[in-house]
């Protein structure tokens, strides 16, 4: 890799300013050397895929943005020459010469270099700003290949960046040499060939006009040597005497050596393909003593079927700590607390009781949700992202992640989601379109959180049984899908793809996991604790003056006639804005016993759970979308949620009633 490991933040490297709005990139490479892996990795979720205008062959598109840079990425096709005998080659070459991309990305296979560096020299003669991306530098490492990248690219006189775009890795410092290179546009060193041929060359040179055909003069000349048809036809016209001279120099070509002047060419740049390969190669058996602890870890993390095993048991032991060790804790805390003094949110009494109890209330609810969900989830995300297996986690989820108009950095709100919305709504910072960052924070809303975990199971599971809570999960997982995929559809402005570094592997920093544990809980403390004491203590004054009575009869149409719910779970429903759980605490103190089965039927059951796990988003999750997006987008996400929620509620009653 050329220049300084870290240009982009150095003094002495730093980047000029952009000087336009976007740039264009076009990928250029032989077949199977990884193209369309680096294309995916570049762009990632928003590419427009239909056919080179007036062509059948499929020309691929998307977006790059980087470092607050618009980069339109053009995925051409994989070509082994550029000679214009098929149309595939015919495309790449005019929209190198003619369409003027900034810069060209020339991806090669490292484990056959030689071979891939023979269509590089023919970019080097179109003489367009170049850098070379030398992918499979895994399946080179197995072959035992160390390649000199330093050498190979003061050779060239242009960047070279090794990667692995199937993994992800080196896709960073692509990206960053991208944008490097659109802005200084490196074009490659002239390659000499034999003297023979080189005479000819200068001497078919002299007699072009610049810029024949819009090519570069030395690559025309090259070309009418060769006595490339299109080159000839085109050149004809503006420089005949070079027509001419080109076809006998190239029947001296073939006098001397025997073969054809276009054959000689091809030996030549293979010659050169030997000599460059030759400077910056090594072969040594590959060993175990060769592979660092990231390689040997990565053989497991990024394996296409082991990955998914350790990325299912990552998610898996979150899960676990949700919905048993976490609630088996809150469980604990809420009975200590409830020691201390009762909670009842239905309570009628001096204004003093009310303000207590409310304010108790609320502050039970953060508690419970902080303490057994928070700062453990926090806490193991921080160990998980500071050893460097969060951004593979991230990377193995990216494609599946596409399926909703995500990227694999999705992952990380929406697995913070399954214990509070709140803090996954606050990460969805890390993602960098805005439109991703919306669709993922209103995905993250529909996630059965560990208050909604509390419901199903305390409704549901206990009172119907495990199935039809897990059904209830189920449902909300298919949902997230075909709402991510509509929403994404629908929503306007551009997706991007995931960049994100490969860090190696290492011990997490204990101080550090804890510092940033401690950081993020107390951001979310900020948002949580407030809306919990003011929102509770408001309830339940209103409750206490009959402010909620009125709800009952004007919600009954909703709750009676559509969800066939008792009319006092419309009550029931406004406490669930200030935490789900708590319609379980209304619930029981309106009907007066825990034993939900003897008030409500087993349909009843799973549309109230089916409601309350759907509907409005609880008051901190609407606070935290106002502050990331504004209150018109969180009351818009609210109200969505609550239609949709009274649809399959009303559903679900209609279906499940003559047979339950």
């Amino acid at each position: 890799m050329s220049g300084c490991p870290d240009c982009d933040r150095c003094s002495t490297h730093s980047l000029p300013s952009p000087k336009k709005d976007e740039y264009v990139v076009a990928l250029a490479g032989n077949a199977n050397v990884g193209k369309s892996a680096t294309f995916n990795q570049l762009t990632g979720v928003d590419q427009e895929i239909g056919n080179w205008p007036g062509k059948t062959v499929e020309r691929a598109e998307g977006l790059l943005q980087h470092r607050g840079q618009r980069i339109r990425v053009i995925d051409l096709p994989g070509i082994y020459s550029i000679t214009a005998l098929s149309t595939e080659e015919q495309i790449s070459r005019e929209f190198i010469a003619h369409d003027h991309p900034d810069v060209v990305v020339n991806v090669v296979d490292a484990s056959a270099l030689e071979r891939n560096l023979f269509f590089t020299l023919q970019l080097m003669e179109l003489e367009s700003p170049l850098i070379l991306a030398v992918n499979q530098m895994d399946l080179a490492a197995q072959k035992g290949i160390v390649l000199d990248f330093p050498r190979l690219s003061d050779l060239l006189g242009i960047p070279v960046i090794p990667t692995v775009a199937i993994q992800g890795k080196g896709i960073a410092e692509l990206s960053d040499a991208i944008i490097r290179a659109v802005r200084s546009r490196p074009h490659p060193r002239l390659i000499t060939y034999g003297k023979e041929v080189e005479d000819r060359i200068s001497r078919i040179v002299d007699l072009l006009p610049g810029g024949a055909g819009g090519y570069p003069s030395r690559w025309t000349a090259i070309k009418l040597l060769e006595g490339d048809s299109d080159a000839v036809w085109e050149a004809r016209k503006l420089a005949p005497d070079a027509v001419a001279a080109a076809g006998e120099f190239g029947r001296e070509l073939e006098k001397i050596h025997g073969e054809p002047a276009a054959t000689v060419m091809s030996a030549e740049r293979y010659h050169a393909s030997e000599q460059l390969v030759a400077e910056v190669m090594t072969i040594r058996p590959p060993g175990d003593n060769d592979i660092s602890l990231t390689e040997r870890i990565d053989r497991i993390a990024l394996h296409p079927v082991l990955g998914y095993i350790l990325l299912a048991l990552m998610i898996g032991g979150l899960l676990v700590w949700t919905f048993i060790i976490g609630a088996w804790i809150s469980e604990i805390l809420t009975a200590f607390l409830s020691g201390i003094a009762p909670l009842n949110p239905l309570i009628k009494g001096t204004a003093a009781d009310i303000v207590f109890n409310g304010a108790w209330t609320g502050l039970v609810a953060a508690l419970t949700l902080i303490i057994p969900y928070v700062i453990p989830f926090y806490l193991i995300l921080a160990l998980i992202e500071d050893s460097g297996f969060l951004t593979r986690f991230s990377l193995m989820l990216d494609r599946g992640m596409h399926k909703m108009g995500l990227h694999g950095k999705a992952i990380i709100p929406l697995v913070l989601g399954f214990g509070c919305t709140v803090p996954a709504c606050l990460s969805c910072r890390i993602i960098e379109s805005p439109k991703q960052k919306f669709l993922a924070a209103f995905l993250v809303t529909l996630v059965p959180c560990s208050a909604r975990t509390i419901v199903i199971l305390g409704v549901v599971a206990a009172f119907v049984n495990i199935w039809w809570a897990l059904a209830l999960y189920l449902l909300d997982f298919v949902l997230i899908v075909i709402l991510g995929r509509l929403a994404f559809r629908l929503l306007p402005g551009e997706s991007v793809g995931m960049i994100m570094e490969m860090p190696d592997y290492h011990v997490p920093h204990i101080p550090g996991v804890i510092g940033q544990t401690w950081q993020r809980t107390r951001s979310l403390i900020g948002i949580v604790l407030p809306s919990y004491l003011v929102g509770s203590i408001v309830i339940t004054a209103a409750y206490a003056m009959g402010f909620l009575e009125p709800i009952n009869t004007a919600l009954s149409p909703i709750t009676v006639l559509l969800l066939g719910l008792p009319v006092m779970t419309g009550v029931v429903f406004v406490f669930g804005i200030i935490r789900k759980e708590m319609t379980i605490l209304a619930l029981a103190a309106l009907f007066g016993t825990t034993v939900f089965s003897t008030v409500l039927t087993p349909v009843q059951l799973i549309v109230f759970a089916l409601v309350t796990m759907l509907y409005v988003p609880c008051l901190s999750t609407i606070l935290a979308l106002a502050k990331e997006f504004g209150w018109k987008k969180a009351l818009a996400i609210s109200a969505l949620e609550t239609g949709l929620a009274i649809v399959l509620g009303a559903i679900v009653f209609r279906v499940l009633s003559p047979f339950m």
